[in-house]
């Protein structure tokens, strides 16, 4: 975890396979944070900044070599912390984005079998190193069973080429998330997304709460 400024921003990322509720649960985050009038960025990756919204409709769309993908995506996440991430935790505001870096290590290499050396050569170029490394503060890591996330998905819009992937592939990803989780030494917290919003949303409340206390 990075060590804290007392006026930098914190940093909080949301993961999880697709239909686990992420999205709908950085919705409900921001705006109970809007609510406790904390600074806020919400933001998203791949995407983020002009370039890198340009970037996730190559990623999520057009088919490519593996290592294009990986490059294209720490390509995008450069400019997301350079843009967007550093600027506004340097004036003390939090953000709070859907997706970073762990979702490169569950989906290029959990899911696609990427070197995971790879995977770390370009989060140290593009993150930093050592204790200066630029990691989220906090990752909530909305898990389900692959059953469950496929029936949200089935809802009729249309797929992108990660959520058309076979079952084989997101089983890999979940796995790589969960092994991610538990060497995190506790900035990964597993939230079991198979709960009811209620209970899942008292949990996320007392962690604010301990949070901004």
């Amino acid at each position: 975890m990075t060590e804290q400024n007392p006026r930098r921003g914190r940093f909080v990322s949301l993961e999880g396979l697709d239909g686990a509720g992420k999205s709908t649960h950085l919705a409900w985050l921001a705006d109970r944070l809007r609510e406790r009038g904390v600074p806020l960025v919400v933001t998203r990756e791949p995407g983020g900044t002009p370039l890198g919204e340009k970037l996730r409709e190559l990623l999520l769309n057009e088919p490519m070599h593996l290592e294009t993908e990986a490059l294209l995506m720490f390509a995008a996440r450069r400019e997301h912390i350079a843009r967007v991430i550093e600027p506004a935790l340097a004036r003390g505001e939090w953000v709070v984005s859907d997706r970073f870096t762990d979702a490169s290590f569950a989906y290029q290499g959990g899911g696609r079998g990427l070197v995971l050396e790879k995977l770390q050569t370009l989060e140290h170029w593009v993150q930093g190193e050592g204790a200066t490394m630029l990691q989220p503060d906090l990752t909530l890591l909305f898990d389900v069973p692959l059953s469950v996330s496929q029936a949200r998905l089935a809802n009729g819009r249309e797929l992108d080429r990660f959520e058309l992937e076979a079952a084989d592939f997101h089983e890999r990803v979940r796995a790589a998330y969960l092994a991610r989780a538990q060497a995190s030494n506790g900035r990964i917290r597993v939230v079991d997304s198979t709960r009811s919003l209620d209970a899942i949303r008292a949990d996320l409340s007392a962690l604010l709460e301990s949070w901004l206390a």
